[in-house]
């Protein structure tokens, strides 16, 4: 009976064809996961906004509970106390910012950023007018346990002009509430005070952000905004997103170094005072989506006495600004699981930037040629691994064209194996160093995609055409990831072939191709390191072929191992 062609096997493929693969597949992760931060569909049943607004989570839904207030001494309430209509008061502006008061809820308009702009290049405005019709203005005061004699976020505040800020009051005989804001000039550190007294008993409260904060206009970015606190006796930073508060609001309240709102860049974070606690109110808001459907953002309430006084940070998540406010703000920039690798690179990018280059384009080109410098002595030893295997390929094919035709069952082929492995043995081969400088540089892949993630300092910087590092080319035909490709295919061209299979070598020609599929969707700054690896890669092995030519494999017979004969 003649013999069937045996059905392919992913055992037949060579240990570096399979790492090759599993370095693809990686490469497919990197590619696909953010689509995975899309915004979710909204559930079924969406919890009320109004829920987060008026009350706070039942005592089996606080981890911690807060921290028992003295009661004060109940105080004599004013009588009606209110403005006779809404009004914008003239901005509180500074080098840093420019906020925007409604004496409707004593609460904030707008709160612009000015030294940076949103992801359609106007101004960077905090706060989301989208949102604010669903939900109202931020900064508004809510009580924790209590119903007010009225809405205080329909209120109309008296307002009066303070050094640097605004003070705010109201009363209706019975509810009576106090705030103030005072900024500080040259800083993103900022003062609130307020006071909630009802049939003059002390209110616990909360200062509250509903609705959207940090860069509103990147699209599907809600589930990026997370309420986070960082709790000093754990000495550790617990963030968490929508789905935290999808069964209701959720209060956590200790001590607390900060707690507060953030999204990817931005964050405003209570800071801790004399020791005291701090309570953190997590809830959903729901807003209008990309797609017109209403999806869940996170908000968060912060306070929670009756006479709550409020250090705020509201600004940019940069690694200095943050160290010099406090230096347990630095976790806030979240480099994830490779933080062992992203945080010193970060570190070593802004070093170059700052001191040398004052560019980060050509900052990530400097420290991309010193991280190949650093692995040139690996480089070497693959290199030099990748000959040997070149050298031995006849052999390897006497050695494939001997056992040739046999099924993977077959006894023989543990024969195969065997000679395969004293093959390598005998020549000091070692299958795996062809690919292991490739391997080495996909943690610092990964690194480059969490700097370039979260590093608000790379954030629309720009590079000669690129505009902005962190996301891809803005032009027609991206240039970049097309440059990559053509030295990737030159590189692959340049390096020794341990593959014996012309079909195989085919295969290694495409992948150039596959890396740029791959590339052509990444932020600029990604696809500008693996294209400098590339540059520095075709100058070394350039180097090593004049240096080290290769000699020419000498041909080995053949001699086919013998088969069981099979009949009908």
């Amino acid at each position: 009976m003649a013999d069937q062609k045996k059905p392919f096997s992913f055992a037949d493929l060579s240990m570096e064809l399979r790492l090759l693969l599993a370095m693809i597949l990686m490469l497919g992760v990197l590619a696909v996961t953010p689509y995975f931060y899309k915004t979710p569909p909204p559930p079924a049943s969406k919890p009320a906004a109004k829920a987060a607004e008026t009350k706070p989570a039942s005592p089996a839904a606080q981890a911690t509970p807060p921290t028992a207030v003295s009661p004060a001494p109940t105080v004599a309430t004013p009588g009606a106390v209110a403005a006779g209509a809404e009004q914008t008061l003239p901005p509180i502006e500074t080098d840093l910012y420019r906020i925007e008061f409604t004496n409707r809820g004593a609460a904030v308009k707008s709160w612009i950023l000015k030294k940076f702009k949103d992801s359609n290049g106007k101004p960077l405005d905090l706060v989301s007018p989208a949102s604010v019709k669903k939900s109202g203005y931020p900064m508004a005061v809510s009580p924790k346990n209590l119903s007010l004699s009225t809405d205080l976020t329909q209120a109309l505040y008296t307002a009066k002009a303070i050094e640097n800020g605004y003070e705010f009051e109201f009363s209706n005989g019975r509810t009576y509430s106090k705030k103030t804001f005072a900024f500080k000039p040259g800083s993103y550190l900022s003062n609130v005070a307020s006071d909630l007294t009802e049939n003059g008993a002390p209110v616990p409260h909360l200062v509250v952000w509903r609705g959207e904060f940090g860069d509103w206009t990147v699209p599907n970015s809600a589930p990026l905004r997370k309420s986070l606190y960082f709790d000093t006796a754990a000495n550790k930073l617990v963030e968490n997103d929508q789905k935290f508060a999808e069964s209701g609001p959720q209060t956590r309240a200790g001590n607390f170094a900060f707690a507060g709102l953030e999204d990817s860049y931005f964050a405003m974070v209570a800071l801790q005072q004399g020791g005291g606690a701090i309570e953190l109110l997590t809830f959903n808001t729901w807003i209008p989506g990309s797609d017109g459907k209403e999806v869940p953002v996170v908000g968060a309430g912060i306070g929670g006495e009756a006479r709550n006084r409020l250090t705020l940070f509201t600004g940019p998540k940069d690694y200095t600004l943050l160290k010099s406010v406090d230096p347990r703000l630095e976790g806030m920039i979240d480099f994830g699981w490779t933080s062992i690798i992203a945080k010193p690179l970060f570190l070593a990018l802004k070093y170059t930037n700052d001191n040398w280059v004052k560019n980060w384009g050509w900052s990530i080109i400097l420290v991309t040629v010193v991280i190949n410098v650093l692995l040139l002595p690996l480089k070497i030893s693959s290199l030099k691994s990748m000959r040997k295997m070149a050298l031995v390929q006849p052999e390897m094919q006497a050695i494939n064209d001997k056992y040739k035709g046999l099924s993977m069952k077959d006894p023989k082929m543990a024969n195969k194996n065997q000679e395969v492995m004293d093959l390598y043995k005998r020549h000091g081969v070692n299958p795996a160093g062809g690919c292991l400088p490739l391997l080495l540089q996909m943690p610092f892949l990964f690194a480059f995609y969490s700097v370039l993630s979260v590093a608000i300092e790379i954030r629309q910087a720009n590079w000669l055409w690129v505009t902005d590092l962190a996301q891809p080319e803005t032009i027609a035909i991206r240039v970049l990831p097309l440059i990559m490709i053509a030295t990737q295919f030159w590189l692959q061209k340049m390096t020794p072939s341990t593959g014996g299979d012309p079909a195989q070598q085919k295969m290694m020609l495409f992948m150039p191709l596959i890396f740029g599929f791959m590339f052509y969707g990444a932020s600029s700054g990604l696809v500008l390191y693996w294209l400098t690896g590339n540059v520095v890669g075709i100058v070394q092995q350039w180097a090593f072929n004049k240096t080290m030519p290769a000699p020419a494999p000498a041909a080995v017979p053949v001699k086919p191992a013998s088969k069981k004969k099979s009949g009908k």
